[in-house]
């Protein structure tokens, strides 16, 4: 499967809790690892939970512990928001000033207002709006 976005390879040995990975294409947390013990002929197997970041969804992988996956580099930014129209917010990047049109997260639809200033990151080409600064 392509993965498209910047990404990087790590060895999944050396992945923790915490962690970003790419799972079937899609950008998740890791939750939980657990680590087996080499067998007589085999290898470590490390078994990995992970959390889609933006879609909520679990998902499990079990991989030799030498083997290389991708990593997602999330860019996190800052924005002020221009307009807003339904659960869309027209918004301009601080440092580049590319505007762009981000979808409004459910949980800041109250905070969010015309002129305020929000992060948001960039997984894999595609940009969230993460949280509204000043708002918490």
């Amino acid at each position: 499967m392509e993965v498209k976005g910047e990404t990087k390879k790590a060895s999944v040995g050396t992945l923790q809790k915490g962690s970003y990975i790419v799972v079937d294409g899609v950008a998740c947390k890791i939750v939980s690892t657990a680590t087996s013990r080499p067998g007589k002929h085999g290898h470590a197997k490390v078994n990995l939970m992970a959390v889609g970041l933006l879609d909520g969804k679990k998902r499990n992988l079990v991989l030799p512990g030498h083997d290389h996956v991708d990593v997602p580099i999330v860019g996190k930014k800052s924005a002020q928001v221009l307009s807003i129209a339904g659960d869309m917010a027209n918004v301009m990047d601080v440092e580049t000033y590319e505007t762009f049109d981000l979808k409004i997260e459910d949980e800041l639809k109250d905070k969010i207002a015309e002129g305020a200033e929000i992060l948001y990151w960039i997984v894999l080409d595609e940009k969230v709006m993460k949280q509204v600064k000043g708002a918490d």
